[in-house]
Order: structure tokens, then C-alpha cells, then sequence
């Protein structure tokens, strides 16, 4: 069982051996149960008699096993036996098995939330909190933590001063990690006043000096929310000088608490760098130190760098850029870029150390000088331009995207200042369809600004660029810029001229700093992953709902255990009350399945470019017409013999918003046949029937016709093909099961329609490798019949626009699990179209393209 071979088979064989006295024994037998008590549910239940028999025996090392394999085993049928047994633990003289009791109320409220809340357990964790043993009260407090994390709003663990009190009475005694699990409450309270306030600083405070880093830093996060409640001035600093020797102490550690810390303190030092300001050589790059460690300590270095060890830092940052390691040299010549850009007074003497780097021709040192020049062109205007005729002269090294996108931007917003700066853009205009759309967004705005400031001998030049990117380029945004520039210049000059060469707003430090809003929360989560990452746990960490965790009577299917994987795009839902056609069970289903949790469509930025096209280039997103959708014919699904007699076709169809399923059953068999009723096995898409079948008795050699309208909230399984559906149809000669494809435009969402401006964000998001471009035939070069046809199937017309002699179609459709799909379909005068389709979910865009060859291809009555 331990090195991953199955035993499931001995289960019987095992669960005789429960009896035992043998406590080792006992111990494998419960660790057996653990593991496949959820794959013979029904025999798991014959353990319960000796797990309540355990719960009471003289030991108390197997009262607490037997506790904990009852909260670890997730069987409904066991779930109701626990309560008793758990009582009397969470009371139990000795305090191991009051401690294991409290994290298997924690268990069980995943399991039942509703049980825990009736049977009075929280409430009983409230009273281990004034336990005399500090490890009781330390798991208490992570069972109630984790209760209120997930009570859905509801308050389950309320702090108040003399919790508090007992709180950090019990720190002092218990283990580490319970230590971390004190902590980690108490940051959450907010002390009623002052005295209150210093009170826990001075409890919490002897913490920082402890020996396990995550009890450090938990005591920071601490006292990083409580200090900025003081009042009192003199003893806030007192506390801020506290803080900065545990931090130091933990850059002496091993790399990887190394980069721990160094994480953490990034966000410390954000907030507030006078606590690390004095320990500034503590972040000097050793020699020895991994890449990892040595580029964190350069963040926060550039973070502490100010007037009065500006100079110190310089010669530290040059010396780094000598470094072998290229990841590193980059990183710190970027870094004196931001040094100029932070400390004013130091910009002249950055400027020239990065003149310094460019003379040594080191390429990759070069063109990274190159990128922070610009940004210091752009905090010091008018200062530094005389430095522009050296960066010039290293024009032919320039093969990175970002470096060249900065000089071209330097030649065209010092274009005046150029006297070849025409010659210079042109040489880069020569591989203009195969540079990266960086550069040429940036060349294309750069050539404009030339011919705003030069416009006697650039005319050819802009005409040129202005054509590469609207006629030669298939990237939408580079196009929807050249349109852009190219009305703008030919109706309005002056208009051109104030949106192309305004003011740039200046940039500052604050550019690289966190949100402060994020800062807050993420300094909530220090110690944690989160502060790692510096993202919200809430953008990596799934939300988990409990009381659906419990394993529920198995349908008698072989292949159950692997049916846990989610559809893309699709997070599981409860199944609701589903016939049980596959097991045993005969009833019809009396509650809906309830809604299930989304995922949120890809997130968009909103964006000018297509918005600011003329109409006549760019149409608005168009709605659904509203009519049928198109409708397969009935394929063969359960041929008569393999039915026993029952001869079952149907097709999928979408009608007001709803997928129907439209089914013919034939009884060809000698005797009559009742009792009808349907399930679908998990799927890709959540389809479950949203009613029972409703069929009459049927006589042998009749036929009924029925619609049965499902829903997408059922329980989600990856299935391949992802259309795939597998049923089981009952009667009163046999349960009979086959399966079919789903196909996908009955799945299209009438929301499926995007602004503009939401479209091209998504588009530019999803990025040029997750497109997949195929031709198509279409039934007519019309591209008003074309688009009513999609449009009648929740395909939405975004945009449109003429180039040459055909026409780009922009279109969007959104799955009903959110999946969005995109798609840039050309249809051309004569001869067959082409069609472009990208999603943020790659598994469907095979399938986008089957629906619009179906749609599209053959006849026009598909």
C-alpha cells in the first residue's frame, strides 16, 4: 500500500484484524481503513463498533487514534457515528486526545458543516481555548481557524480580550508550529485601546528572538499590524528597531529560508525601510550565493538605496555588473537605472557608469543599458540628450525586442536632435514583418513623431510604415494603430500632433512598488505563500467550499476513482438528486442540481485600439437573433439490438437559452415497456437532465418522440472526446447505456458578446501560440448570410472591416462554463475563407473549428 500497489482486495481480510490488542498492529489496520475505507464504503461501517469501543479504552494513545482515523475516513454512512465518540474525546482527561479531537472537529466540519454547527462542537473548541494545556489550546485555535476561514461569512471564532489573554499566556509554552498557529489568530485581532495595544507588543515581541524562521516572521506580521495603531512615537521606534536583527538573522540561514526571508522583507521594506535602513551591507551579493538569493537581495537593495548610501550602492551595482552571470549582470544594470530614477541627486553619476558599461561592448550589458537610459530620458527630460549620439553608435548590436523598442523610441522622440534619424528608422523598417510587435508598434509611433516634427522629406517614409501595418500585417492591434495614425494625419494634423507628441507623464520609483491596497493584504500574509508569490492568495489558491469532500456511495462504475478531474474552464459542482440508474437505487429526482461555481471568463483590460476606429471600419458587437439554432439530424444511439427491443435516436438542440435533447424511443420488441428513466455519467460540461423523462407505457412496435431539457450545473469530469456524453436509460426490461457527442454550438451562452475594446485585450492575452488557423468552406461569399447563420448560434459578431478584396470578421462566443473562444474569420470574394480561432482553454478550439466547418461548409440550411 505504501509504494503504490493496491491491497484493495484484502479489505475483508483486513478489517478481522481490528480486534487486536496489539497496539503497532492496530496502528496499520486504521492506516489500511484511512486509505480504501472510500472504495468499500459499506464494509467501512463494520469498524465503527470498535472505533467506539477505542474511543473509551484505558489508553489513551488508542482513544486518540481511533479518533483520528474517524475524522480522516470520509464515509457519510460513518460520519453519524462520530459525534458521540468526539464528545466525550474533546472532554477526555488527557490532553493528547483532547488536542487530536480538536483538529478532527476541523475534519468533520468539511465534511458536514451543518453537523458540527447542530452537535455543539464549535463551542466546545471556544471552551479547549481556556485549556490548562497549551498544545490543546493550539490546535484548538487551527481547528477554529480554519472553521472560520471557510463558514461563508459567518463569524465562528470571535477574539476578545481575555481570549487574547489566554492566547499569549499559551504561547509561551507550546511547540513551534503551535506558536505559528497562535500567531497567525492573534494578527487578526484589533486591540480595544493603547494599553491593550503596548500589552501585546511587549508578549508577542520575545517571539522575534525565537529560533524556527516561520515563528520570526509570524511575530513580524504581528507586530507590523499592531505598530501602526501606536500612539506613542518613542515607543513605535523602540519596536521598529526590534525588528530588524531577527530579519538579519535569517539571511544567515540556508539559501531557501534565505529567499523566504528576502520575499518577506521586500513588502517590510515597502512599507516601512527605516527598520532595515542601518543594515544596508547585510544585502551585498556574496559570491557564493545562488541566483535566486543574489537577485531578491538587489531588489530590496534598490529599495533601501537613498541619498545618504546612494554612493556605496553605485559602486556595489557596478561591481555586479562585471559579474559572469548574465541574468545577474542584466538585473544590475537595470538596477542603476532605478537607482537614478529613485535618488535625483545620484542620476549624473548613473548616467555615467552606464556610459562606462556601453563602452565595454558587452552585448547583453549594452542593450540593457539602452532600456534604462530610456527611462531616465523620460524622469529627466532635456538633461542627459547629449549621450544620445553614443547609444547611436551601438544600433547594429541591438538584437533583444525590449533594447530595440527603447532606441527606436529615443530616435523618434529626439528626432529633432537626429540629423540621420530618418536613415535610422528606415534601417529598422527593413525587417519590420519579422521584428516582434514591440518594436513594431514602437517603430510605427516613432516614424509618425518623426514626420510631426520633420514632415518636408519623411512623407515616403510614413506611407511606407502606414501601409507595412495595415495592408501586411495580421496582428489586429498593430493594424487598428496604423488606422489610427493614418486618419488622424489625414484629417486632422493639429489633432495628430497634440495625441502623438503630448507631454509623457514622468515616471518615478513608485512605478515598481506594489499596489497600496496589495501591500496591505499581502502584508496580512506574511510568512506565508502569499507574500512569497506577492500575489493574494485568492489568485492561486482555489476556494474550497465544505461539506463537499465527503465520499458518497460509489455508482457501480470501475473507472470512478478517475472521474475527479474538472473540465477546463469548469470548476465541479454537487450533483443534486441524479437517478441512480448505474447502482441500485430506482428513484426519480425530486431536487434540482444546485447552481454551480463558474469560472470567471479571462480577465480583460480595457484598451483603445478598436474602439477608436471610424465606423466604417469597425463594427459594434452584434446580438443573437434570436431564432433556432441549427439542429443535427437524429443519429442512431442505442440500436433495437442491443436494447433488448429499445431503439433509441436523438440530436442535441438549443431553444430559449436551454439545451434540449430531442429523442425518439422505438419499442421493437413483442412486449410492452414502462418505467423510463435517464442519467448522464459526469461530463465535461456539467449536462444533467433538468426533469425526468415523461415517457408512457410503449407498445410493442410504437414510437415516442420527447425533448428533454438539461442543465450545465451537474458534477464536471474531463471526458475525451470533451463532447462526449455517456447515458443510461432504464426501463422495465434493463438499464441500457451508450453514449453520444455533445455537439458544441448547442453549449454557446447568449452572453457571448464582447466590447471592443474587451475583445482585443483578450486576444492580445491569449498570444499568437494558442491560435490555430484552418480554411473553411463557405456555403455563400456573403458575409451578411454568413454572419446571420453565426449569429443565430450564439456566434457574435464583434467587428468588421474591408481589406483589399476581402473581409476580417471579428467574432466571439463564450461556452455556458465561461470557456471564451475568439475567432478572426476571412471571407474572400471568391474561393474558400479562412478562419483563426484562439480560446483560453486549448482543448476546445479543435471543436470551435468542427462547429464552424458545420455551420458554414455545404448548404445553407445548416
Amino acid at each position: 500500500m505504501t509504494v503504490g500497489k493496491d491491497v484493495s482486495n484484502l479489505f475483508s481480510d483486513v478489517i478481522n484484524c481490528i480486534q487486536t490488542d496489539n497496539l503497532e498492529l492496530k496502528k496499520l489496520v486504521y492506516l489500511y481503513l484511512m486509505n480504501y475505507a472510500k472504495t468499500q464504503p459499506d464494509m467501512a461501517i463494520m469498524a465503527v463498533n470498535t472505533f467506539v469501543k477505542d474511543c473509551v479504552d484505558p489508553n489513551p494513545l488508542i482513544r486518540a487514534l481511533a479518533v483520528r482515523t474517524m475524522g480522516c475516513i470520509r464515509v457519510d454512512k460513518i460520519t453519524g457515528y462520530l459525534c458521540d465518540p468526539l464528545r466525550k474525546c474533546l472532554k477526555d482527561e488527557d490532553p493528547y486526545v483532547r488536542k487530536t479531537a480538536a483538529v478532527c472537529v476541523a475534519k468533520l466540519y468539511d465534511i458536514d458543516p451543518s453537523l458540527v454547527e447542530d452537535q455543539g462542537f464549535v463551542e466546545a473548541l471556544q471552551d479547549l481555548l481556556s485549556d490548562a494545556n497549551p498544545m490543546v489550546v493550539a490546535n484548538a485555535v487551527a481547528a477554529l481557524a480554519e472553521i472560520n476561514e471557510y463558514s461563508q461569512g459567518k463569524s465562528l471564532f470571535d477574539l476578545n480580550p481575555g481570549t487574547v489573554s489566554k492566547l499569549l499566556t499559551a504561547l509561551n509554552e507550546c511547540t513551534e508550529w503551535g506558536q505559528v498557529f497562535i500567531l497567525d489568530s492573534l494578527s487578526l485581532y484589533s486591540p480595544k485601546d493603547q494599553r491593550e495595544l503596548q500589552s501585546m507588543c511587549e508578549r508577542v515581541s520575545p517571539r522575534l528572538q525565537h529560533v524556527n524562521a516561520a515563528v520570526v516572521l509570524s511575530s513580524v506580521k504581528v507586530l507590523m499590524r499592531l505598530i501602526d495603531r501606536l500612539d506613542d512615537a518613542e515607543y513605535r521606534d523602540a519596536l521598529l528597531r526590534k525588528l530588524a536583527p531577527p530579519l538579519v538573522t535569517l539571511l544567515s540561514s540556508e539559501p531557501e529560508v534565505q529567499f523566504v526571508a528576502l520575499r518577506n522583507i521586500n513588502l517590510i521594506v515597502q512599507r516601512r525601510p527605516e527598520i532595515l535602513a542601518q543594515h544596508m551591507k547585510v544585502f551585498f551579493v556574496k559570491y557564493n550565493d545562488p541566483i535566486y538569493v543574489k537577485l531578491e537581495k538587489l531588489d530590496v537593495l534598490i529599495r533601501l538605496a537613498a541619498d545618504s548610501n546612494i554612493q556605496q550602492v553605485l559602486s556595489e551595482l557596478k561591481e555586479y555588473a562585471t559579474e559572469v552571470d548574465v541574468d545577474f549582470v542584466r538585473k544590475s544594470v537595470r538596477a542603476i537605472g532605478r537607482c537614478a530614477i529613485k535618488v535625483e541627486s545620484s542620476a549624473q553619476r548613473c548616467v555615467e557608469t552606464l556610459l562606462e558599461l556601453i563602452q565595454t561592448k558587452v552585448n547583453y550589458v549594452v542593450q540593457e543599458a539602452i532600456v534604462v537610459i530610456k527611462d531616465i530620458f523620460r524622469k529627466y527630460p532635456n538633461q542627459y540628450e547629449g549621450i544620445i549620439a553614443t547609444l547611436c553608435e551601438n544600433l547594429d548590436s541591438l538584437d533583444e525586442p525590449e533594447a530595440k523598442a527603447a532606441m527606436i523610441w529615443i530616435v523618434g522622440e529626439y528626432a529633432e536632435r537626429i540629423d540621420n534619424a530618418d536613415e535610422l528608422l528606415d534601417s529598422f523598417l527593413e525587417t519590420f514583418l519579422d521584428d516582434p510587435l514591440q518594436v513594431q508598434l514602437q517603430l510605427l509611433t516613432a516614424i509618425v513623431k518623426l514626420f510631426l516634427k520633420r514632415p518636408s522629406g519623411t512623407q515616403a517614409l510614413v506611407q511606407k510604415v502606414l501601409a507595412l501595418a495595415t495592408q501586411e500585417s495580421d496582428n489586429p492591434d498593430l493594424r487598428d494603430r496604423g488606422y489610427i495614425y493614418w486618419r488622424l494625419l489625414l484629417t486632422d494634423p493639429a489633432a495628430a500632433k497634440a495625441v502623438v507628441l503630448c507631454d509623457k507623464p514622468l515616471i518615478s520609483e513608485q512605478t515598481d512598488l506594489l499596489e497600496p491596497s496589495l501591500l496591505d493584504e499581502l502584508l496580512c500574509h506574511l510568512s506565508s505563500l502569499a507574500s512569497v508569490y506577492h500575489k493574494p492568495p485568492s489568485s492561486f489558491v482555489e476556494v474550497r467550499v465544505p461539506g463537499r469532500r465527503a465520499i458518497p456511495n460509489p455508482l457501480a462504475d470501475e473507472d470512478d476513482d478517475d472521474q475527479d478531474t474538472p473540465a477546463p474552464g469548469a470548476a465541479p459542482s454537487a450533483t443534486g438528486g441524479t437517478i441512480d440508474l448505474l447502482g441500485l437505487g430506482t428513484a426519480l429526482p425530486s431536487v434540482a442540481a444546485p447552481a454551480p461555481v463558474h469560472a470567471a471568463p479571462a480577465a480583460s483590460v480595457p484598451a483603445a485600439g478598436l474602439s477608436l476606429l471610424p465606423a466604417d471600419l469597425m463594427g459594434g458587437p452584434s446580438r443573437s437573433l434570436g431564432g433556432a439554432g441549427y439542429v443535427k439530424p437524429k443519429e442512431m444511439w442505442l440500436p433495437s439490438g442491443k436494447g433488448k427491443g429499445l431503439e433509441i435516436t436523438g440530436t442535441f438542440a438549443r431553444r430559449q437559452g436551454t439545451v434540449f435533447i430531442d429523442i425518439t424511443f422505438a419499442n421493437r420488441s413483442l412486449q410492452a415497456m414502462g418505467d423510463f428513466a435517464i442519467q448522464f455519467n459526469k461530463n465535461s460540461f456539467g449536462i444533467v437532465p433538468a426533469s425526468a423523462l415523461a415517457i408512457p407505457t410503449l407498445a410493442p412496435n410504437s414510437v415516442f418522440d420527447c425533448s428533454l431539457p438539461c442543465g450545465t450545473n451537474g458534477a464536471v469530469q474531463k471526458m475525451d472526446p470533451l463532447g462526449k456524453l455517456q447515458v443510461a436509460v432504464k426501463n422495465s426490461v434493463d438499464v441500457h447505456y451508450f453514449s453520444c457527442t455533445i455537439p458544441y454550438h448547442v453549449l454557446f451562452a447568449e452572453e457571448g458578446g464582447l466590447e471592443k475594446s474587451d475583445y482585443l485585450s483578450i486576444w492580445k492575452d491569449l498570444g499568437d501560440s494558442s491560435e490555430s488557423i484552418q480554411p473553411i468552406s463557405l456555403f455563400s461569399n456573403s458575409a451578411d448570410a454568413v454572419l446571420a447563420k453565426l449569429s443565430a448560434n450564439n456566434v457574435f459578431t464583434i467587428a468588421r472591416r474591408m481589406v483589399n478584396d476581402q473581409e476580417m470578421v471579428y467574432l466571439s462566443l463564450k461556452f455556458t462554463n465561461n470557456i471564451v473562444a475568439l475567432a478572426e474569420l476571412t471571407i474572400r470574394a471568391a474561393g474558400p475563407g479562412q478562419v483563426a480561432v484562439r480560446a483560453n482553454v486549448p482543448d476546445v478550439v479543435a471543436g470551435v473549428h468542427e462547429v464552424f466547418a458545420l455551420l458554414l461548409a455545404g448548404a445553407s440550411d445548416a
